[in-house]
């Protein structure tokens, strides 16, 4: 039985542990349900919880545990030659091995007859069915492959039957447990309650493993380079080693945090303005139909992948600067030189602004909302027109939130990497001229990890350590931008 056809018994098995937990309650309420510790909902959901709860465990423990059972098994059948190989070689045979038997479950019983009586190359076959094998197969490899198959085959029919037998008995237990004064609602309740639990553990251990993760790469990466030179170096020149070449090449952090910065502040000139401008306009002076309209027309915007944008920079706005500025240009000198390139920091930026700007309306014009009412009335009740009141009441009460949205939005303009490949190019260089190329700390860790590397050399884990910084610019971003916010609620609720 596969994994999903069991997990729809066992939701077969809850549904009716909760009807049958429901009814036994009614009918030992006799028709007044007060007489009942817990409500019936309650009484059903317990019994579904027990039909549900422990086979599920049992299954994901099974699925972590059986491959791992299977391996070693498989292994051990292996040739007492190939089981003395290196590491690395082992690995190799149990992936064909692997392979194999995938391509083999591919088979119907007449190919699989074929090929057992050498009327079919079985290599061939495979290849046919969309799984090619970088060598012919042998014969223990074959052997091996229809091991792990009827392993893995009886290992899923004992984990189906071992759940479904232990869904029926603990629905049996849920079910005998139900009595009038059982108090069916704490124990669900503390069943979600640790479910809630497990979920908030899982994203904080996420975000723990992503920074351990980072940390170790970019410790190995400053034992080969030392940190001095990466965080006060002003060149980026990684120079991958190729065959026989032993240069470990020069990695400055400057110019690419200089790119970040300076495309990123690009940007939120662009987008701050006009942004902002938009959430005073629709919580202030449009009418609920403008509103209702407006709003999610300028949210789109937020839902459009980046890679459009960055299309859309490399297609049209790039080549339009271009040649405005040659024409500029040619009407001041007669040159018709472009001094805008097509790629460039304003390019990039101008194109970042509008795809930020529905985050710095959205989040200003919540906070605009949310100033008390009455502030607005008492101004506007002492003679102060409604621009007035704009500037002198809602945007000074309203100044420490929109900061805090501000910093937020910024985090995520430093984050960007799509945008900035394509319209701003991948030059690492340290300049002012916002019509020359640069490029920013995200497009550089694409670049290292992009192609068939190992992570041995500094020029692979250089991209750990620029994980790292940029992981920790923007949590510094974050949790002003959250303080900010947070002593903005607590004054105005």
């Amino acid at each position: 039985m596969s994994v999903s056809l069991l997990l729809l018994c066992l939701s077969v098995f809850g549904a009716s542990a909760f009807v049958l937990g429901r009814v036994k309650a009614a009918a030992l309420s006799g028709g007044r349900p007060s007489s009942m510790h817990s409500r019936l909902g309650y009484h059903g959901a317990y019994a579904a919880i027990w039909a549900v709860l422990p086979p599920l465990a049992l299954v994901c423990a099974w699925l972590i545990v059986s491959p791992i059972v299977i391996d070693r098994l498989v292994t051990k059948s292996f040739p007492e030659e190939v089981r003395s190989l290196p590491p690395a070689e082992l690995n190799l045979n149990y992936g064909m091995v692997r392979s194999i038997a995938r391509g083999m479950r591919m088979l119907d019983s007449r190919e699989l007859a074929d090929v057992d009586g050498g009327k079919v190359d079985l290599q061939l076959l495979l290849a046919q069915k969309g799984v090619p094998l970088a060598v012919r197969p042998t014969g223990y490899m074959i052997d091996a492959a229809n091991k792990y198959n009827g392993m893995r085959e009886l290992s899923r029919m004992v984990m189906s039957a071992a759940a479904i037998v232990l869904s029926l008995l603990c629905a049996a237990h849920g079910l005998r447990a139900i009595a009038p004064r059982f108090r069916a609602r704490n124990g669900v309740e503390q069943v979600i309650l640790g479910a809630l639990i497990v979920a908030s553990s899982i994203a904080v251990l996420t975000t723990v493993g992503i920074v351990v993760s980072m940390l170790s790469e970019a410790v190995r990466f400053f034992s080969m380079v030392p940190a001095g030179e990466f965080f006060f170096g002003t060149v980026w020149d990684p120079r991958f080693t190729g065959a026989g070449l032993q240069t470990s090449g020069t990695f400055g952090l400057i110019p690419l945090l200089a790119g970040t910065i300076y495309i990123g502040f690009v940007a939120m000139l662009f987008a701050v303005p006009i942004g902002l401008f938009a959430a005073i306009y629709m919580a202030e002076y449009a009418s609920a139909r403008v509103r209702s309209v407006a709003k999610p027309m300028l949210e789109v915007l937020a839902g459009i992948p980046t890679i459009v944008y960055g299309f859309f920079a490399l297609i049209t706005v790039g080549p339009f600067l271009r040649d405005i500025s040659a024409e500029i240009d040619g009407l001041m000198t007669g040159n018709y030189r472009s001094f805008i390139e097509a790629q460039s920091v304003l390019t990039a930026g101008f194109v970042m602004g509008v795809m930020l700007i529905p985050y710095v309306s959205s989040l200003s014009d919540d906070i605009i909302m949310a100033v008390p009412r009455s502030l607005r009335d008492g101004s506007l009740g002492l003679g102060a027109t409604r621009s007035e009141t704009v500037k002198r009441v809602l945007l000074p009460a309203a100044l420490p939130g929109i900061v805090g949205a501000l910093l937020m939005t910024a985090s995520r303009a430093i984050g960007e990497t799509m945008i900035v490949v394509l319209a701003a190019g991948v030059a690492a260089r340290m300049q002012l001229d916002p019509f020359e190329p640069m490029t920013t700390v995200t497009v550089k860790i694409v670049n290292q990890l992009t192609g068939d590397l190992e992570f041995t050399s500094p020029q692979t884990l250089v991209a750990f350590a620029l994980g790292i910084t940029l992981f920790c610019l923007t949590l510094c971003l974050n949790v002003y931008a959250l303080y900010i916010v947070r002593r903005y609620r607590e004054q105005y609720e």
